[in-house]
């Protein structure tokens, strides 16, 4: 791994006039999302891409961009790849923004970016994200969720809902969020999220998103104090909360799918609607599966083990 001294040496420090805000950028096999990402931050301040070990273009598209690119090898375990990140980078900026290499910041956003962190009485900011699901926007099916991207260095962490993870689920966080310490806003303006690539690569992420859920839902959450399930909460703790609530009734993945598709109104999306609200109960039932597994084989582990 590049050493974060280094990389601080090699990059000389932001024009003057851009964006006072340092950019992490997740990202892995990323070549065709990439340069879109990199291209709506070229008024931003510092962008560090956190590559795992490409095997295509992602890297040197990054630097072509002027990013400054650090691997992530990633073992196992907590932390995993953004709150590393935050931990070990050299920052030149108070304000950190989280950006995947499938999302894209709009002007728009930008400047609303600027005049909030120029306010003393916020430490954390929630923007929006607006999917854009095979070359449609959706805008029902409940697609659009708010998280918290921005916010004061040293101020945010991601909660660990599960210390034994392996690289089955994923090196980064999947629905983990960020816990701000002080008080936070919403900004107006969405972040552009470019949901599919390929309906293949899709598949294959969630695939490592189901195997981390079934984890955290058969094992318990490490640090649910942080976000515990609550309907009143904020909009992650209210998906939580039903999602405790109806995940362990019987067809509770076509239960989730006529939510999203009817009373979500997915169907106003067209076809593409149909293909997300579909895919969302699929991976449910996914998560229920690797559940049923987990618990048919713990008992032949633990006789192997003993």
């Amino acid at each position: 791994m590049q050493k974060v001294e280094e990389i601080a040496k090699l990059h000389p420090t932001a024009s003057m006039g851009k964006l006072p805000v340092s950019v992490i950028v997740a990202a892995r096999n990323e070549e065709k999302n990439l340069p879109r990402c990199l291209r709506a931050l070229s008024d931003v301040g510092e962008v560090y891409v956190i590559d795992s070990e490409s095997t295509d273009a992602t890297p040197e598209i990054a630097r072509s961009f002027g990013a400054k690119v650090v691997q992530f090898h990633y073992q196992g375990g907590w932390p995993k790849k953004r709150q590393w990140a935050m931990e070990n980078l050299p920052f030149e900026f108070d304000w950190i923004l989280l950006i995947d290499a499938d999302e894209a910041l709009t002007p728009e956003l930008a400047e609303e970016i600027r005049s909030a962190i120029a306010n003393p009485d916020f430490d954390g900011y929630y923007i929006c994200l607006r999917m854009n699901f095979l070359g449609r926007v959706l805008r029902h099916g409940d697609a659009s969720f708010w998280k918290l991207f921005l916010f004061r260095r040293g101020k945010g962490h991601y909660e660990c809902r599960l210390r034994d993870q392996d690289s089955s689920m994923a090196d980064m966080e999947v629905h983990e969020h960020v816990v701000i310490e002080g008080a936070t806003a919403r900004l107006n303006q969405p972040l552009i999220h470019h949901n599919v690539e390929s309906l293949s690569r899709y598949i294959r992420k969630h695939d490592e998103y189901s195997n981390w859920e079934s984890r955290v839902l058969m094992q318990g959450e490490h640090s649910s104090s942080e976000l515990p399930p609550a309907f009143f909460g904020t909009q992650a703790q209210r998906r939580r909360w039903l999602k405790k609530k109806v995940f362990g009734a019987p067809g509770s993945p076509v239960l989730l799918f006529l939510y999203r598709y009817f009373l979500r109104g997915g169907f106003l999306d067209g076809i593409p609607g149909l293909i997300y609200c579909g895919f969302q109960a699929v991976q449910m039932f996914h998560t229920k599966a690797k559940i049923y597994e987990l618990k048919t084989t713990k008992p032949e582990e633990n006789s192997q083990g003993k």
